[in-house]
């Protein structure tokens, strides 16, 4: 009865601690679960707030506000993840275009018509990377790649090594199918119909050819540029083609019309009266009464033997019906550079080519169609590689006398040679002379300013056409290598005096002839006593 009454009293603690017991677990629970913003722990609901399930919807939508932004913010960096990808995927395209497409260009014989398509792409992209349309910079004078020239009958060559000569036939089969192929092609291409003209046209031939050009870039083809003659006196037809390393392609079929088109030699002097004459006996015949479209300019530095250099140029004037001449004279010490520099600046007329002369220069009137050619404003310019002259008196010394100049001016081996080390002549357009900045005028004296010039043009986007010509030639004579000059220009000079005087062969005989002489002695007086 006593247990029954205290189990009685007793329930009610009971009751009370469980239910106090499970308050407190809803607390803990409700404190464990409920949701964190991104700094700190969001707070329960208090009494003086709204009600306990707003508050939670609170919570929630801001929740789902958070998880909203983060899942915008990963789409966002998707989206340039995409876009990056992409950006590679067109550059390697690119890559693979440029560098590759001999992987692409698979003869699948079950699709013969794309597998030439591809071919035909490959090949035409070799155009686009080689120096055809424009130049490229070049980082030095050596990396220019020069043209070699030809004719129907020789091949003007730079390497001619141990056994090539300057000038020769192109004896070796393969070098003469692939010139006679060129100009077969290109006489084909002039005679085939254009469409448009009613006229006769004009058939051409193999004879109508006037020289070509051409070189070879070793990782993209052959490029060819051929001159015919026009339909009329001074024009001419130029034909571009190229070796793709594979079949020639036409590249430009144009129409050159040089019959308006002027050149003004610009000759710097100083003394020298006896070699201007001269000069003067050469102009006369091929600038003056052959080509007719020219003017000439001389900067004479000083006054002694000026009034004899004025009484040559007004003789000639007079004499030939000449006006078109500038005489210009500066008071101070001779330079190459700033005589040429001014010549060129003086000019005031319209745009005209410039050839940048000397007075030891012998051309011709072929020369002077040749320097038109290779020019164009704002495109090309011309450094002819001209054939210096040895010295006559060692090559003919052996003779019973020296032969006229122009018997002497003759490309051979034991002649002469090709001056590849020389930049001094040169053609150009004077709008080009003028942008490029012109000579370096702190250089003085002899040398240096020629190649200063010519880099500036490699290190331009104009295309440089250096080739040898047959029509231009360096005549010989005695070179002064004065003490003033600077060591550089004093080596420069003397390399020059050596490489002037005769051939390696000729040279060889000159410092052996007392060891020759004492050898047909010995022979001599051999023969007596047998």
């Amino acid at each position: 009865m006593m247990l029954r009454r205290g189990f009685i009293l007793f329930l009610p603690r009971v009751v009370g601690l469980l239910v106090v017991a499970c308050c407190s677990m809803s607390i803990v629970y409700m404190l464990a679960c409920t949701p964190k913003s991104d700094n700190q722990q969001l707070a329960l609901p208090r009494v003086h707030s709204p009600t306990a399930k707003e508050g939670y919807d609170a919570i929630l939508q801001e929740r789902e506000e958070q998880h909203r932004n983060y899942i915008i913010s990963l789409k966002k960096q998707i989206a340039q993840l995409k876009a990056e990808l992409q950006g590679r995927t067109e550059q390697l395209k690119k890559m693979q275009n440029q560098y590759s497409d001999s992987l692409d260009i698979r003869l699948d014989h079950s699709k013969p018509e794309k597998a030439q398509a591809n071919l035909l792409a490959f090949l035409r992209s070799q155009v686009d990377k080689a120096e055809v349309h424009s130049g490229v910079k070049l980082s030095t004078e050596y990396a220019a790649v020069p043209f070699e020239s030809f004719t129907l009958q020789k091949v003007y060559q730079l390497e001619t090594g141990l056994t090539r000569h300057p000038e020769e036939k192109p004896v070796r089969k393969d070098k003469r199918d692939e010139l006679i192929e060129v100009i077969e092609l290109a006489v084909r291409s002039l005679n085939k119909p254009d469409g448009v003209s009613k006229a006769k046209p004009h058939v051409y031939t193999a004879s109508d050819f006037v020289e070509g050009i051409y070189r070879t870039e070793k990782n993209k083809g052959t490029l060819y540029e051929l001159t015919f003659k026009g339909d009329a006196k001074h024009q001419f037809k130029k034909i571009v083609l190229f070796r793709p390393f594979g079949p020639v392609m036409k590249v430009k079929n144009e129409n050159v019309n040089m019959a308006d088109t002027l050149i003004n030699v610009i000759v710097p002097l100083a003394k020298r009266a006896s070699k201007f004459r001269q000069f003067m006996q050469n102009f006369r015949e091929m600038g003056i009464q052959q080509d007719g479209r020219i003017h000439l300019t001389v900067v004479y530095f000083g006054k002694e033997q000026m009034n004899e250099v004025k009484s040559i140029l007004e003789n000639t004037s007079k004499s030939a019906n000449f006006k078109n001449f500038t005489f210009i004279q500066l008071n101070e010490e001779f330079s190459r550079g700033k005589g040429l520099d001014v010549g060129a600046r003086f000019w005031k007329g319209n745009n005209v080519v410039l050839f940048f002369c000397d007075v030891d220069i012998y051309f011709t009137a072929e020369f002077l169609n040749s320097c038109r050619l290779n020019t164009q404003p704002g495109k090309k310019v011309f450094y002819p590689v001209l054939f210096s002259q040895y010295n006559p008196s060692i090559i003919y010394g052996h003779h019973d006398s020296i032969p006229s100049l122009e018997q002497q001016l003759i490309i051979k081996k034991e002649t002469g040679f090709w001056r590849d080390f020389g930049f001094g002549m040169t053609c150009q357009y004077r709008s080009d002379f003028i942008n490029i900045g012109g000579f370096d005028l702190d250089i003085k004296g002899w040398g240096g300013e020629d190649v200063h010039l010519y880099r500036k043009y490699l290190h331009s986007n104009l295309m440089v056409i250096r080739t040898p010509v047959r029509g231009l030639f360096h005549l010989w004579h005695e070179k002064q290598c004065l003490d003033e000059l600077t060591p550089e220009q004093y080596k420069m000079c003397m390399q020059s005096k050596a490489m002037n005087e005769a051939s390696h062969g000729q040279l060889g005989m000159l410092i052996f002839k007392q060891e020759i002489e004492t050898h047909l002695h010995r022979q001599k007086l051999s023969s007596k006593k047998t």
